[in-house]
């Protein structure tokens, strides 16, 4: 009896020591606790949103990079070198030799050429941003060629920059390059591949899917002999986490390694932890209030005057965004030297009482306010609701999953919506403009469903060709002018998308790992990610 209650006190103290009151996640895996709600298909050419890209940018390989360090500079990825013609109109790149693809088949540039041909026929959200550079179903494949088994061409339909086309080779994730020899036998009833790709992949990245069950856990191993070298970690793995507290305590514990989507409290807690450290980088995208112009209130610009006087941005920036971004109400990111300083709009109740009465509404009228129902996207849409009822807006918050909320937008089924969008990936004042302003076709049937523009039907012919004008300028003084213009005329067509903060983006992550680099385009690489113990 004695031998059994030693036995018992030395399982007690050995159960209670620092060692085995932590977990630890294995030396060769990363563990990764994200919201997972917004990540709908893992085909390049359909995806949507921040958090797709990270995975899609470590099993697929993509022309060229930018450094997460400096946007400005352009690496070499799949494609070894490239040039641009005198002329401007056409773009060659260079493939390495030796890259294949995870099934084996060696990548050629007929894989390239065959994967922009898709994206551009299946004119889902990645085509849009290219079919404003002027691509087509019906001529792409005469702008779009491989050469020869080692040679892209790309000609540019129309005058443009050939530098933005380079950077959104590097950022968008939409130019992936699929292997068509495999993906074409997943084809069903001509969908190029895109029921089967929504769960699986054709890549040549460092890492290959695993398993990946909707939010719920995705999985990624390392792909041996990959033509930069092996990735450092065996496995990464994604799972579906959505209450903040719960990351900070898995985090704290060991149970994972990485966390994103914390809320600001959690954040801070966090950073007097000497097990941890918290990343910040400052990304392009936008988080707005944003209204349909098929709304009949809406499209009067009285009332999206009235609107953008019914938002507190002092008060949100000061109470809600602090972790989540900062304070800007233009459309071109803050930072890039075209931007203009912001307009100071403020709550002025009066001032939007008074304008819905001479549009009509002096009692206000009813509304739908769509949001995602993750920080901080909800307390937004709190913070908008109480302001608007100032004036007589009753709005009926809808949250949602991704899908509900982006859903209906993409399908300009909605009335008002608070978001986070735009382009600011490229290091391009053009990138902010085209996914917040621009909308070059406002028919429905242009799908344009990546130009926020065309989501919310806000349409202006001469803005349009001031923004084409400027992209084309050479002189870059006469081009900044020109990119002031364009933000005024925005602002004074009381437009239906209002900014509110500019993204910061908060990782947490313990001491152990090393090398991870957030990338502000979100695509974060993890191949040389690696765990000193």
């Amino acid at each position: 009896m004695k031998a059994f209650r030693t036995l018992i006190l030395t399982l007690l103290f050995f159960s209670l020591t620092p060692a085995a009151l932590y977990a630890k996640t294995p030396d060769d895996q990363l563990i990764i606790g994200m919201n997972m709600n917004n990540l709908l298909s893992l085909d390049p050419a359909a995806m949507t949103g921040n958090e797709v890209v990270g995975i899609i940018a470590n099993i697929y390989d993509s022309l060229v990079e930018l450094d997460p360090n400096d946007l400005t500079k352009v690496l070499p990825a799949a494609a070894e070198s490239w040039s641009v013609s005198d002329d401007g109109n056409v773009i060659t790149f260079n493939l390495r030799k030796g890259i294949k693809f995870h099934s084996g088949n060696p990548m050629t540039a007929e894989d390239f050429a065959w994967s922009m041909n898709r994206l551009l026929h299946l004119n889902m959200a990645q085509a849009t941003t290219w079919k404003s550079y002027g691509f087509t179903a019906d001529n792409v494949q005469q702008m779009i060629r491989a050469k020869d088994p080692q040679t892209i061409e790309i000609e540019l339909p129309k005058a443009n920059d050939p530098k933005l086309m380079i950077y959104s080779l590097a950022t968008l994730g939409s130019g992936s390059i699929l292997d068509s020899k495999e993906l074409m036998k997943h084809e069903k009833n001509n969908d190029w591949g895109n029921a089967w790709l929504t769960t699986n992949e054709v890549g040549s990245g460092p890492f290959k899917l695993d398993v990946w069950q909707a939010k719920d856990v995705l999985r990624i191993s390392r792909v041996d002999d990959y033509w930069r070298g092996d990735a450092k970690l065996k496995r990464v793995i994604f799972r579906h986490m959505t209450e903040s507290q719960s990351l900070r305590l898995m985090l704290e514990k060991g149970d994972i390694d990485i966390a994103s989507g914390m809320s600001v409290p959690d954040i801070n807690a966090l950073k007097g932890n000497p097990d941890v450290e918290v990343k910040e980088v400052t990304k392009g995208t936008l988080y707005y209030v944003a209204m349909s112009l098929k709304n009949k209130q809406f499209e009067n610009p009285k009332v999206r005057e009235a609107v953008r006087y019914l938002i507190d941005y002092v008060g949100i920036n000061q109470t809600i965004m602090p972790g989540y971004g900062f304070s800007h109400q233009r459309p071109i990111q803050k930072g890039m030297d075209s931007t203009l300083p912001d307009p100071g709009y403020t709550l002025d109740v009066a001032k939007a009482k008074a304008l819905l009465a001479e549009a009509g509404y002096p009692d206000g009228f009813e509304t739908t306010l769509r949001v995602l129902s993750d920080q901080p996207f909800i307390n937004v849409a709190t913070s908008v609701q109480s302001t608007l009822a100032q004036a007589g807006i009753k709005a009926k918050i809808m949250s949602g999953t991704g899908n509900q909320v982006y859903g209906a937008m993409r399908d300009r089924n909605f009335d008002m919506l608070v978001g986070r969008g735009g382009g600011g990936v490229d290091p391009h004042p053009h990138s902010s403009l085209r996914s917040i302003a621009y909308n070059p076709d406002n028919s429905d049937a242009a799908r344009l469903t990546n130009f926020q523009g065309w989501r919310t039907s806000f349409y202006d012919k001469q803005l349009n060709e001031m923004i084409d004008a400027a992209l084309l300028e050479k002189d870059a003084q006469k081009q900044k002018q020109m990119y002031a213009d364009v933000q005024n005329r925005y602002d004074a067509l009381y437009p239906a998308i209002l900014p509110i903060s500019q993204m910061i983006d908060s990782v947490v992550l313990r001491k152990d790992v090393k090398d991870y680099i957030p990338h502000p385009s979100s695509t974060t690489h993890l191949r040389e990610v690696y765990k000193q113990r």
